[in-house]
């Protein structure tokens, strides 16, 4: 899985807090934007958002590129339905090799990869030949399995990327989509660290567990490790959510 940032709202924080300002303020956006101050806009920005008051930072964007995820795991992207979606497409696209993502505990066990593997085989050897009998590759797909690995460009103003982080972040999530979602927190960490100081799952935003008899039990681990996350700890989260 590759996930890189590559566009957003230039200067998405100052865009944010002057947007803050201009709900109190007799001063009209343009003169606020011209005489910004960075120390008193961060300081604006944590207490708007820190109340909850999160219309604010609809006004900044960003778009991702993300690579290599599997079917099953862009399904459950797109019904995050508050954001703009590209994805590669099966009907146009005449794929010469199935390229797939193997589930960490398929890949573990020998005889299970070899399963998988096998199953792979076959249905792109099944492709390939429909596509050899003159068969259209937008009917030819109908055999692709949600193993199937796709790229897709996503985009998504900072309120709705807090509310998926606070979804798709929890260990209770699939494992593919939290891998995602952490990794596209990282991203905008770099470009927005205050809009998404306390961003991650649930726990981490509210500061308790929502999940009721349903929660994972491991508060503190996921709390921890929110508080600097870095490319190494998605390994460690992952790890905690098995």
């Amino acid at each position: 899985m590759r996930v890189k940032l590559i566009a957003y709202t230039p200067e998405p924080e100052k865009v944010c807090a002057v947007s803050a300002y201009t709900s109190i303020s007799e001063k009209g956006p343009a003169d606020r934007f011209e005489e910004y101050d960075s120390k008193k806009g961060e300081k604006v920005l944590r207490h708007v958002v820190g109340y909850g008051h999160h219309s604010v930072i609809e006004h900044a964007s960003f778009t991702f590129a993300v690579e290599g995820i599997s079917r099953a795991c862009s399904h459950q992207l797109v019904r995050h339905r508050l954001a703009s979606y590209t994805q590669q497409s099966q009907r146009y696209v005449k794929f010469k090799d199935l390229d797939y993502v193997t589930p960490a505990k398929i890949e573990a066990n020998k005889g299970t990869k070899e399963i998988f593997d096998n199953t792979m085989k076959q249905l792109a050897d099944a492709y390939q030949k429909l596509i050899d009998l003159g068969i259209p590759p937008e009917d030819a797909r109908y055999v692709f399995p949600n193993a199937a690995k796709t790229n897709i460009v996503i985009t998504m103003n900072a309120r709705e990327l807090l509310h998926f982080f606070k979804l798709r972040c929890c260990l209770r999530a699939q494992w593919e989509i939290r891998e995602l979602a952490n990794r596209m927190l990282i991203e905008v960490k770099k470009v927005a660290p205050v809009i998404f100081e306390k961003a991650g799952p649930s726990c981490v935003q509210l500061g308790y567990c929502p999940e009721g008899k349903f929660t994972c039990g491991k508060f503190k681990e996921v709390v921890d490790a929110y508080k600097s996350l870095e490319e190494d700890d998605i390994e460690k989260l992952s790890k905690l959510g098995d």
